[in-house]
């Protein structure tokens, strides 16, 4: 036994020293290629057998023609497991290198394609997680693309709609100083109605700000979606009347939820301005509510013809019109981007689709608790 912890001890001892010293080398070749740090692990484990080998051959005074042997048999495992290591550190920067040349092509705007066959687990995983990252970033650059495209349309748009009224104002204005208007309250009126019409333009800016920018504040209560749909069938019902549309919301269940009621009711409101507006005399504006498993699902339906398939996907992008436009005369193409920012805030989402005679669109929203 104590022979044995003799020899366990030199073998320790001759071990550790040329671990130590393989770890001041790996230190000092921290910066270095990876290949060269797997060949100096490879010398450092045949140093360390090595040395604790022949510090046992001391220690047991071996001959030396069996000391020649060990260190003969140690120097040709030596030089394999080098040429071993080599060889897969060899394989290892290849397959770094490619995918340091693949991810300087997603740096620089690129789609991201993982080399084949990479020699490790770890950098497949790596090449995966770019891939996917690679992917979010389109989407992401695409969103970007497509949002300053819409932001460029709203400018044209605004631009057009301000200069409009504003021309018309400074003209009833001038008018009415050179005392060349024989009706100026007909003009006062006039006056009026272009700057209310504003105020609601620079006011629906002001809601699309705030739902961008993810500070819409919301007070959130208990309701009914029959009082809901209530409410907003009678403020709507005027403008109908004066359309000769008729309003129908017989289809309606009393579902409880959870949402602002200001603000849900402008989402309503703004649905059945627009199919009001869109569907012609003596047609239908149908509005519904129903429950759908852990959702309530509110639809407006009108009798506008439909909406090119084409046309479906930007029907709610901010300042997109379209043909025939989804908004009443002179708007400035908000009110369906509100009616989706509104309800996405409710953790909801909006959608529309053609349906015969006409198109429907729907919100589809949390339902309460019981």
């Amino acid at each position: 036994m104590h022979d044995l912890l003799v020899i366990a001890a030199y073998a320790a001892a001759g071990a550790a020293a040329a671990g130590l010293l393989g770890a001041l080398v790996l230190r000092t070749l921290r910066h270095r290629s990876l290949s060269l740090s797997l060949a100096v692990i490879a010398a450092v484990a045949v140093a360390a057998m090595l040395a604790g080998t022949v510090s046992v051959a001391w220690a047991m005074f071996l001959s030396s023609h069996d000391v020649r042997v060990v260190i003969l048999v140690c120097a040709i495992a030596g030089v394999v497991s080098l040429a071993v290591t080599l060889l897969l550190g060899r394989q290892v920067v290849a397959g770094s290198r490619a995918l340091a040349a693949a991810t300087r092509a997603l740096g620089d705007g690129g789609g991201f394609s993982p080399p084949a066959g990479p020699p490790t687990a770890e950098l497949a995983e790596l090449g995966r997680e770019l891939a996917v990252t690679s992917a979010k970033l389109a989407a992401s650059r695409e969103r970007e693309r497509a949002l300053e495209a819409s932001r460029r349309e709203l400018v044209a748009w605004i631009s057009h709609d301000l200069r409009t009224p504003l021309a018309g104002l400074r003209a009833m204005a001038e008018a009415l100083e050179d005392g060349m208007v024989y009706d100026p309250a007909a003009y006062h009126a006039r006056i009026r109605a272009e700057v209310e019409r504003l105020s609601a333009m620079v006011g629906d800016l002001f809601e699309l700000s705030r739902i961008q920018a993810g500070v819409l504040p919301l007070a959130l209560s208990r309701m009914s979606v029959y009082d809901l749909v209530g409410d907003a069938l009678a403020g709507a019902d005027p403008l109908a009347r004066e359309h000769g549309v008729r309003l129908v919301g017989d289809v309606v269940e009393p579902v409880p939820i959870e949402v602002d009621g200001r603000e849900m009711t402008r989402v309503l409101a703004n649905l059945l301005v627009n199919a009001i507006h869109r569907t012609p005399a003596d047609g239908t504006v149908a509005v519904a509510a129903h429950r759908q498993a852990d959702t309530v699902v509110l639809s407006v339906t009108d009798g506008c013809g439909g909406i090119p398939a084409e046309d479906l996907p930007r029907v709610f992008d901010t300042g997109w019109r379209g043909t025939g436009a989804r908004t009443p005369p002179a708007g400035a193409g908000l009110g369906l981007a509100i009616v989706r920012g509104i309800v996405e805030a409710h953790s909801g989402r909006a959608a529309v689709r053609n349906v015969p005679g006409g198109c429907r669109f729907e919100v589809v929203l949390p339902a309460a608790p019981n």
